[in-house]
């Protein structure tokens, strides 16, 4: 079980009694545990007396994209991922900022929902996308 690791930012008490009782189903699964501000829409939040602790990243399927990622969207993500060579959640800005780039060159931002499906991809908000995307144009 690990936490996201963002310097200063990350809030996760591995102590914490709801996280020692999940501990062995995450490792099982191998899941990690996220900062509450670092969770996504994809990830599991865990609420303890009304309070998110962390939240649940579960890992995609082998060979599978985030599961909004469907179909011809899903697989630009896939190959943008492995041409940069790392997840696309895990690139420096610069990187994400080229991917965007890349991404609108080969047409993914012609699908149904595809800012919301990059920005869960590239692990930023849409309105991030939607910047990178008018920093291309300009």
């Amino acid at each position: 079980m690990t936490a996201d690791p963002v310097a200063g930012r990350d809030r996760v008490d591995p102590a914490h009694p709801l996280l020692v009782a999940v501990a062995p189903l995450l490792d099982r699964v191998g899941a990690e545990l996220v900062a509450p501000e670092r969770i996504t829409p994809s990830d599991v939040p865990l609420v303890w007396e009304g309070e998110t602790v962390a939240g649940v990243r579960l890992p995609d399927p082998p060979g599978e994209t985030p599961s909004e990622a469907v179909g011809d969207l899903g697989r630009l993500l896939a190959d943008l991922a492995t041409e940069l060579g790392a997840p696309l959640r895990d690139l420096p800005r610069p990187q994400k900022q080229r991917a965007v780039r890349l991404l609108e060159e080969r047409g993914a931002f012609t699908y149904r929902k595809s800012a919301e499906t990059v920005a869960e991809a590239l692990n930023v908000s849409r309105f991030t996308v939607y910047n990178y995307l008018n920093r291309n144009r300009g």
